[in-house]
């Protein structure tokens, strides 16, 4: 299990602080339980991943069970996980999947490359000054969700 590679935030000032520091840098942050089997699989992906991207771009986990996250979790909408939201010098970075929520990286990707390839995509567009980018993906990688509002 390589997920203890990657550095595991269980605090808001934690995250805010994460957030802050990592400059020109991509910081993709994924949001999830630890004893869930697909957050594991998908820990198991960025583990691998981490290395290779390592010179563009920072990982960490964040835990949702943890009570002081819960700012985040409701501030992202965090309802499915896993769900990963990236970040360049403190700007929320946005990605144009083809689904209707572009804040945010909902379920695992599909591949260490898969992981590699957004982030690149992600890095060279902040890099440019976008705040949101194309998913560079095909759509049978993207995985899909049917949205359903409450009360609308």
């Amino acid at each position: 299990m390589s997920g203890f590679l990657l550095p595991t935030l269980s605090r808001k000032s934690d995250v805010d602080c994460i957030i802050r520091d990592t400059l020109d840098k991509v910081l993709l942050l994924r949001f999830g339980r630890a004893a869930d089997p697909l957050c594991l699989h998908f820990d198991e992906i960025l583990s691998k991943a981490s290395h290779e991207v390592s010179k563009f771009a920072t990982i960490a986990l964040v835990d949702v069970e943890s009570e002081e996250i819960q700012v985040y979790v409701k501030y992202f909408d965090i309802t499915l996980i896993p769900s990963t939201v990236f970040f360049f010098n403190a700007h929320h970075m946005k990605m144009d999947s083809g689904t209707a929520d572009h804040t945010k990286w909902v379920g695992s990707f599909h591949s260490k490359q898969d992981v590699i390839d957004v982030v690149e995509a992600i890095f060279r567009g902040a890099m440019k000054g976008k705040l949101i980018v194309s998913c560079p993906l095909p759509p049978e990688s993207i995985p899909r969700f049917q949205l359903l509002y409450k009360d609308v």
